[in-house]
């Protein structure tokens, strides 16, 4: 009697796994197909990996550091998730955190942002739909009230992932 051969097969999929932040989710679909190794042979992931932004940032507020400890002009802002001051996200050259909040709208990412009002602090669930950088001004989908609000960065303290 003859053995049975086993075959190999190669799918192109896009996977949509829910969870609170792109790493966990590729920690998700990483386990899922690694409980199924008789059967997976090998992957690929091409995309969805939306990591090192904080790493971007320190390394980027480093550079700064050592550029004006030199004596040298920095070409942005200090490069931090934590806002502190609006400049650091309206420099004209491209400042990482400006990429970093364009990156957040392009992806559709859940945020929580944090804003300082006259009755005290609020953290928001939204999603950045809007960055005007010359009006310093970041319009935002509250995700639990479905809608839109458009905040001063100076109102802003802080973005984190949702």
């Amino acid at each position: 009697m003859r053995e049975k051969e086993e075959n190999g097969f190669l799918f192109n999929v896009d996977i949509l796994v829910k969870s609170p932040t792109n790493g966990h989710a590729l920690q998700l679909l990483l386990q899922m197909l690694n409980s199924h190794q008789a059967e997976v042979a090998d992957y690929r992931v091409k995309s969805g990996i939306e990591l090192g932004h904080i790493i971007d940032a320190a390394l980027a507020a480093k550079r700064q550091a050592m550029a004006s400890s030199v004596g040298k002009q920095p070409s942005g802002g200090s490069v931090t998730k934590k806002i502190e001051k609006s400049e650091h996200l309206t420099d004209s050259k491209g400042n990482p955190v400006s990429e970093w909040i364009q990156s957040l709208i392009t992806s559709n990412r859940l945020v929580r942002v944090m804003i300082e009002t006259p009755k005290g602090r609020h953290s928001i669930p939204c999603r950045i739909l809007n960055y005007l950088p010359k009006e310093e001004l970041i319009n935002v989908y509250h995700v639990d009230e479905k809608q839109v609000y458009t905040y001063k960065l100076s109102e802003i303290i802080d973005i984190l992932d949702a």
